[in-house]
């Protein structure tokens, strides 16, 4: 059974790479150990990079149907507990504030489509649904991939059904399971491992992880529980009026937190497992009992063992031929500002467009190595961030008199506020959303020093390297606002930023000779020139800026030979 590209593992980052191919036209198989999507909450962050991916697939809309209620505050709130006090919060806006937010942006606004909040399990099951329905995806889940060998000309795998019994099993992605003999053996040019932090194919390939040393702290670092809960009475009575995205509680019996699912009954719970023991539901009903001041009717649906406080890469990203490694197969981060899928996503827009142009031809021999020497920068630098960013309710002094009433109540309760309101940084990392570059990389024309990388601060930039700069085509007030981004081509995106630019034929008919998909854009527009610094800009595949001028080269075919690694 032949495939131009399998994937290993079919969760956000797995479907999406698929999807990525499929837009460009390149055939896939998706191997997932489960039968169906994610059974258990994980994640709930859907960053603003994400989102523009999302729109270039044309789901974004779809996908912001999911989650919260349009109306529901995406606020982080803290309590003593969830019938007492209220410590801090730090104010995040609706879904449809941030629709109209955009609405009346200036033109120049680059969080164009703002960060999302709706639990990755309901995004995965949209994601594979829409899988089915695109034509270059064939998907095979409910089977193992096993052994795999690959050659100067391709991939050979064997792929075993996974027996009934097998799908309760906790880790859906790179979990050896039970099969039951039934076996496929498929070709592909190139096998993608997106299986995981257990992955199959990495561990096969011997790559090991490096980074940094896992968090020791009272809260979210070492080994945790995420319990998927149902208790209808939480959001009736106890947070009518007060709504949030997640509640925290902290006070000298316990440390916390719930994230709202569907903004109704349905939570996610975090739980520290003791040194060397277990939970059992009855023992996470009590915990949520304990922290809501009252005896509430708990609903266990399911857990979920991880580790929290997590920082740590791979140390190659390819096999150095036909096999790469997505995902948590490459970085594995604790959860603070929801970056890991969110790296795996756009770590995987980066490697769609390179496979695409080598099953297509027009890729050169630096391609395929560029994706490493790109993308592992960027998984060091996110996790990294995500560690330094995991303030939690773990490193809060506790005072027993922040239960009481009175003076001393009231002064305990003050100072835990006003430093639990300095956590606000982690849900505002816009730097590390937007702020990717990859400077240095042999695919970047290099021309000026790129703008300070910051976590929480975004400097849009025409220096080539980052995400290509965003301004809207149409002025504030507009109830659907064109978007620059929209303009953009499946393959490389030539925009013509002046009247006066010239007109980019010799671009043309060298991207003609060498089968390069290209499109030329007029956008003529004073903001957006001031953006890029030039009256011509040449965008990738994966809306990173590749190359900028007033003119171009004498050898435009040289230029578009060394951007799509020939040179």
């Amino acid at each position: 059974m032949d495939t131009q590209v399998a994937i290993a593992g079919g969760g956000p980052v797995g479907l999406m790479l698929a999807l990525f191919l499929d837009r460009h036209g390149v055939k896939t198989v998706v191997f997932n150990n489960e039968k169906i999507s994610r059974w258990h909450p994980k994640g709930s962050t859907h960053n603003s990079r994400t989102m523009e991916h999302y729109r270039r697939l044309g789901i974004a809309s779809q996908v912001r149907r999911l989650g919260l209620p349009a109306d529901h505050p995406t606020d982080v709130a803290y309590f003593t507990r969830y019938n007492a006090w209220e410590l801090a919060r730090v104010v995040m806006p609706s879904e449809e504030e941030k629709v109209r937010a955009v609405i009346a942006a200036p033109r120049i606004h680059q969080n164009f489509e703002p960060i999302h909040r709706a639990n990755q399990m309901y995004v995965e099951r949209f994601l594979l649904e829409h899988a089915r329905t695109r034509p270059n995806i064939t998907l095979r889940f409910g089977w193992q991939v096993g052994e795999f060998s690959e050659n100067a000309e391709g991939v050979t795998l064997q792929a075993g059904r996974v027996a009934e019994h097998a799908a309760e099993a906790d880790d859906y992605l790179g979990t050896a399971l039970g099969t039951t003999g039934e076996t496929e053996r498929w070709q592909a040019q190139y096998l993608v491992g997106s299986d995981g932090g257990q992955s199959h194919v990495r561990r096969t390939l011997g790559i090991r992880y490096e980074g940094h040393d896992t968090l020791k702290q009272a809260f979210l670092g070492g080994r945790m529980v995420a319990s998927h809960l149902r208790v209808p009475e939480l959001a009736q009575d106890f947070f009518a009026g007060r709504r949030a995205w997640q509640y925290w509680v902290v006070n000298p019996e316990i440390r916390t937190a719930l994230v709202s699912l569907n903004g109704k009954d349905e939570f996610l719970y975090w739980t520290r497992l003791p040194e060397g023991g277990t939970l059992d539901n009855a023992q996470i009903a009590r915990g949520v009992r304990l922290a809501s001041g009252a005896n509430l009717d708990v609903e266990v649906l399911g857990n979920r063992n991880w580790t929290a406080g997590v920082a740590l890469w791979a140390e190659r990203f390819w096999s150095g031929g036909r096999i790469f490694l997505a995902g948590d197969a490459i970085h594995l981060f604790t959860p603070t500002g929801g970056f890991g899928m969110n790296t795996g996503i756009d770590g995987a827009a980066n490697l769609a467009w390179k496979l695409a142009a080598m099953v297509q031809g027009w890729g050169g021999p630096g391609l395929l190595e560029s994706y490493e020497a790109e993308r592992k920068p960027i998984a060091a630098r996110n996790t990294t961030a995500a560690q330094k960013l995991a303030k939690n309710v773990g490193a809060i002094k506790v005072s027993e008199a922040m239960e009481r009433d009175g003076h001393a109540g009231e002064d305990a309760r003050r100072q835990a506020g006003e430093y639990l309101a300095t956590f606000g940084e982690e849900f505002g990392s816009i730097g590390v959303q937007l702020g990717a570059r990859y400077d240095g990389s042999r695919l970047i024309a290099e021309d000026g020093a790129p703008p300070t990388d910051s976590y929480t601060a975004y400097t849009p930039s025409g220096v080539p390297g980052g995400r290509a700069p965003h301004f809207f085509l149409d002025p504030p007030g507009m109830p659907v606002r064109r978007s620059l981004y929209d303009l953009f081509g499946i393959g490389f995106t030539l925009l013509r930023l002046a009247p006066g630019a010239p007109g980019g034929e010799a671009l043309a008919r060298a991207a003609q000779r060498r089968g390069v998909p290209l499109t030329v854009v007029d956008a003529f527009d004073e903001d957006g020139r001031a953006l890029y610094g030039r009256d011509l800009a040449l965008v990738r595949p994966d809306q990173h800026l590749a190359w900028r001028g007033d003119s171009l080269p004498d050898d435009a075919d040289a230029l578009l030979a060394r951007l799509t690694g020939h040179g």
